[in-house]
């Protein structure tokens, strides 16, 4: 009789493992109020994750790697409305003027669409070294 009364008395008193999983499904569940102590705890569980999940776990979100044009294009426009490229000479390998504009014309192209070379002019700098070209363009 004793041993019934025993295991009675044992299942009255809460073991400590049902206090921790009680309040762990009270996390869960989300059953504190605003301002409680368990509140903040669970408030500080959630911030620690998200600033600290990143350097353990590997989320494979890493930025795709943009290629950069190969070239400088600037485009600008006159009082006109004209449209003017400037190509940095570099980017043009040289030769005759069939050659220039071949190249200058691939550079372009991606850019603008279907264009038209009207002309084009080297941009020197003061020492007279070529240091681009501008190029005047129209639509097809």
């Amino acid at each position: 009789m004793q041993r019934a009364d025993s295991t009675a008395a044992d299942a009255s008193v809460p073991l400590p493992v049902n206090a921790v999983w009680r309040t762990i499904r009270s996390y869960v569940l989300w059953q504190h109020e605003r301002g409680t102590l368990h509140y903040d705890i669970m408030v500080t569980l959630i911030l620690l994750f998200i600033f600290l999940s990143p350097r353990v776990i590997d989320y494979n979100d890493k930025p795709i790697a943009r290629n950069p044009h190969p070239t400088e294009v600037m485009v600008t426009t006159d009082a006109d409305g004209r449209v003017f490229y400037q190509v940095s000479a570099g980017d043009i390998s040289g030769g005759d003027d069939h050659s220039v504009r071949e190249q200058l014309l691939r550079i372009i192209e991606p850019i603008s669409g279907a264009v038209a070379i009207v002309s084009y002019e080297p941009v020197t700098d003061s020492k007279g070294r070529i240091e681009g070209y501008k190029v005047l363009v129209k639509r097809e």
